[in-house]
């Protein structure tokens, strides 16, 4: 006895036969319209019962010893091995989604359409939960009533924002993270003026820490309208009767704390750069060291990079600061001095001092100890000694006016320290 496939298959090609030398010129406008979108309905009928026993003929590929049921059809039907290969895929999964299937089966769903889902669910993260993919293959079939298949395509690349919104956004963002680590990028360009344009392009994670950390150093706290670098503090004064100074824009708090934070790197935890922890040497004359006139070099550039200068007064700054190497050199060229270890303050002597200090001890100045500096009361350039008895901590503002020849400081009874502009 025949299986009923094999005889629906035959009255199939006999009823086709039937009609062989129909000519449907003589149709009328309305049965034309309603045959084609008939036999698409059949079409698709027929095609997801072929795709059905392809789905279960692994056995005729093996007792050919094809490599599989769609090599064996290409070969057998002399069909392109790659539509074969298609349909072999599409049929196994129409196997794994009866809704789909049945779709196609019924005629709602025509294969062009069965392929944008299949592959709209094929691309579903693995991790995602079953039901939603169960959830994810009923809205697309239902969308196939309405949408055509290159439509259906692209709404199944988004169908989690449909069926799980949650799960959508945090993929989404996971995208976005993983491409903005492949687009990010910094550069550094010395504009010859004294200052250097950084541009850039980060991650918005490693954004927020950093805005984070520059919203530390911008201590709401601390006076809006006074200057925060040396240069302002060497702008005139408003006269009685004046208007007082304009505020400080946050464009330039930002600059500034950003400038600090750099300079509070633990060298200690950087990666080890020329066989040493990473550091920067400062390089100046003894003359110019004392001098409020002389100048320093920057860095070790290598052959062809610009050389960055600065200021003594920067320089005898930086020189408080462990993360910088003075290299001071004689008249002739000799060094005399390259950063000794007792000059800088050790970790522990900057834990004791957090420990006494606790904040910028600048008269009125609040910023927490963390954020810094350790300050030589006595200019080592001057022979002061690196003792706890001697240093104290600055935040950055004010170690800026403690190095800033328009400014004097004096010692108040209780340890704090009073700045004044020179007159």
């Amino acid at each position: 006895m025949d299986h009923p496939i094999r005889v629906a298959t035959r009255e199939l090609d006999h009823v086709l036969k039937s009609v062989v030398d129909v000519n449907p010129a003589f149709m009328a406008t309305s049965d034309k319209a309603a045959a084609l979108k008939e036999l698409v309905a059949v079409e698709a009928r027929v095609a997801e019962l072929r795709l059905r026993v392809t789905a279960d003929a692994g056995d005729v590929a093996e007792e050919s010893g094809a490599r599989d049921v769609g090599a064996w059809t290409a070969a057998a039907t002399r069909l392109r091995r790659s539509d074969c290969a298609a349909d072999l895929r599409l049929a196994l999964t129409l196997a794994d989604r009866p809704v789909l299937a049945a779709a196609v089966r019924e005629g709602g769903v025509n294969l062009d359409q069965a392929r944008a889902i299949a592959v709209a669910l094929a691309e579903l993260p693995a991790d995602v939960d079953a039901a939603v993919v169960d959830q994810a293959e009923a809205v697309l079939v239902g969308y196939a009533a309405r949408f055509d298949p290159v439509e259906l395509r692209r709404l199944g690349r988004r169908i989690l924002d449909v069926v799980a919104p949650d799960i959508a956004e945090a993929r989404h963002l996971a995208d976005l993270e993983a491409s903005a680590h492949q687009r990010m990028r910094l550069g550094l360009k010395s504009l010859g003026d004294g200052t250097t344009r950084i541009s850039g392009l980060i991650p918005d994670a490693s954004a927020a820490r950093l805005a984070t950390y520059l919203h530390a150093f911008t201590n709401p706290r601390r006076d809006d309208s006074a200057p925060t670098l040396a240069e302002e503090g060497r702008s005139r004064v408003s006269k009685p009767g004046e208007p007082s100074a304009r505020p400080v824009p946050y464009g330039r708090k930002a600059a500034a704390a950003f400038c600090q934070l750099l300079e509070t790197l633990d060298p200690g935890r950087l990666p080890i750069h020329g066989g040493d922890a990473t550091t920067l040497v400062v390089t100046m004359s003894l003359e110019s060291l004392r001098s409020d006139l002389g100048t320093a070099t920057l860095g070790n550039p290598a052959p062809g990079d610009s050389v960055d200068r600065i200021t003594a007064e920067e320089a005898r700054r930086l020189a408080c600061t462990a993360l910088i190497v003075p290299a001071v050199l004689d008249g002739k060229g000799e060094v005399l001095d390259l950063g000794r270890a007792q000059r800088l303050f050790s970790r522990a002597q900057r834990r004791a001092l957090a420990l006494t200090d606790r904040e910028c001890r600048a008269e009125g100045c609040h910023m927490p100890a963390p954020w810094c500096e350790a300050h030589h009361q006595h200019p080592w350039s001057t022979g002061g000694r690196t003792d706890l008895a001697d240093g104290l901590l600055l935040c950055s503002h004010h170690h800026h006016r403690a190095h800033d020849p328009t400014y004097t400081s004096e010692p108040l009874p209780d340890g704090a320290v009073r700045f004044h502009r020179r007159t």
